[in-house]
């Protein structure tokens, strides 16, 4: 999920065909003119030849937003407590807490704070702030000689873990409550600091392995535990996470791993002649698929329940709300079997569906300036927009998906659709909401696998048969989010 910083983090990357205008009208073969010609850049478009998607008044973009607002009823975080209703929209086959390891892989790959919603971005003006590669610089930052305050000092190799004073893991702060961390945004809500603070404690657990491994240099410790991390997260992205969203057939058939041999992917339409880019299809449309699966609220352990994602305002008590930018109040931190299927626990969330709804918490971001859109789904179709993607019809054509939805047959009069809100609503129609359906699919999974392949240290190109050294619960169903966590923890 898409984290909500003021300008929305995730306001990505594009390329775009020529803006020239004459008094407002178009030079006559300015459509046919290729999008994005450059392979090798850190932007990009995935489909560069389709044509922009019509654009559309902000009055109707707007329409559209109001009718994804859900019933405030629903999502709630009463959820599993005596005599509650389970809520209609909920998705049983994605627990909660991978509603937030997908913004926290957001925040790992890409982040550009400076596009606009209010015109056609340039992507030759536009920095990707974040390395398209599955390597944890949100963890890590720019290392322990660049970066000192977010490493221990008195004991070198490990990353720095505050607490809070009834003696809980905190991110570290400094006097004004900013989290010293590589990437602000995973202090955007107390569920994804969370899950901060579990991969600042996965790094130092695995410290530890490697410091009592013989094999390992001293100098090369740090290295070596980095290596160790991301290996082990790059897996969970893939047969974890793809696997869950996309579906097990659709990753069956771009990663190849046939038995005694090493591993090999198959993608059709994520090319790069050298070196990866961030096609702004998947940044500003497919992956934020996410952003229907937040709950109204959440428990975060059996004692602080039903907690509201975000209540009105920008000043308000440190409990009222799940925002982040603050000190982890006492008893707030998280029980993992509240979010991930960790051991025998019943007390797991479930994310909500990935349809074409979104919690009323986030039509109403706080933090953002009064001038600006305060509602998520509209700054989403306005960014769409911005970045001129193509109608999600077009896609589905180019896709050569078995069926192309109308706007009538998806519930509106934008027709061609936005790209995202087409995502959204094929997968209610295709699969019930329970994960993407085939063009949110095949975005996601060819991007994510693209990145994959083209990082020259991830494990598939550096070691493509290699297997986690963090033991499973379910042998079977391979290493999962959940065992990360409890060996983190442990």
């Amino acid at each position: 999920m898409d984290g909500v910083t003021p300008e929305l983090a995730g306001t990505d990357q594009a390329s775009q065909r020529p803006p020239t205008r004459t008094h407002g009208v178009e030079p006559r073969g300015l459509r046919n003119q290729p999008l994005s010609p450059a392979f090798g850049g850190r932007f990009g478009r995935l489909f560069r030849r389709l044509a922009p998607a019509p654009s559309y008044e902000v009055d109707r973009l707007n329409g559209l937003a109001e009718t994804m607002r859900e019933d405030a009823s629903q999502g709630g975080g009463s959820w599993g407590q005596p005599n509650a209703q389970p809520p209609g929209g909920d998705n049983d086959a994605i627990p909660a807490g991978y509603t937030y390891l997908g913004q926290f892989i957001d925040h790992d790959i890409t982040f550009d704070p400076a596009s606009l919603l209010g015109r056609i971005n340039d992507p030759d003006a536009l920095q990707d702030f974040r390395t398209p590669r599955f390597d944890l610089d949100s963890l890590y930052g720019s290392g322990p000689a660049d970066e000192p305050f977010q490493y221990d000092q008195e004991r070198p190799g490990r990353l720095l873990v505050a607490s809070t004073e009834s003696g809980e893991d905190d991110l570290p702060r400094n006097i004004q409550q900013v989290a010293l961390i590589g990437d602000p945004r995973n202090d955007e809500n107390t569920i994804v600091s969370g899950l901060q603070r579990v991969f600042l404690r996965f790094h130092n657990r695995m410290w530890q392995e490697v410091e009592a491994d013989a094999t390992v240099q001293p100098e090369t410790r740090f290295d070596e535990t980095q290596r160790r991390v991301r290996w082990h997260y790059q897996w969970v992205v893939v047969h974890d996470y793809l696997k869950r969203t996309c579906g097990a057939d659709v990753l069956a058939r771009k990663l190849l791993e046939p038995d005694g041999r090493a591993a090999e992917i198959k993608l059709r339409w994520y090319r790069a002649r050298k070196n990866a880019y961030m096609p702004v299809e998947f940044s500003a449309a497919a992956f934020r698929f996410g952003h229907s699966q937040v709950r109204a609220a959440y428990n975060l352990n059996s004692s602080i329940t039903n907690i509201p994602l975000f209540v009105a305002g920008d000043e308000v008590a440190p409990t009222s709300d799940l925002r982040g930018g603050k000190a982890l109040p006492g008893g707030w931190q998280l029980d993992w079997p509240h979010f991930l299927p960790i051991g025998a626990a019943e007390t797991v969330q479930p994310s909500r569906l990935i349809d074409s709804r979104l919690t009323p918490a986030l039509f109403d971001l706080p933090r953002l300036p009064v001038d600006k859109p305060q509602s998520l789904a509209l700054r989403n179709l306005l960014r769409g927009q911005a970045l001129q993607l193509p109608s999600g019809q077009d896609v589905a054509r180019h896709l050569r998906v078995e069926r192309v939805f109308s706007g009538g047959e998806l519930g509106t009069d934008l027709d061609p659709t936005p790209l995202w809100f087409y995502i959204l609503k094929e997968s209610e129609l295709v699969t019930g909401g329970a994960r993407l359906g085939p063009v949110g699919a095949e975005i996601v999974c060819e991007v994510l696998l693209g990145l994959l392949e083209l990082d020259p240290q991830s494990y598939f190109r550096v070691q493509p048969d290699w297997r986690p050294t963090v033991l499973a619960a379910d042998a079977d169903a391979g290493l999962t989010l959940g065992d990360l966590v409890q060996f983190a923890l442990s």
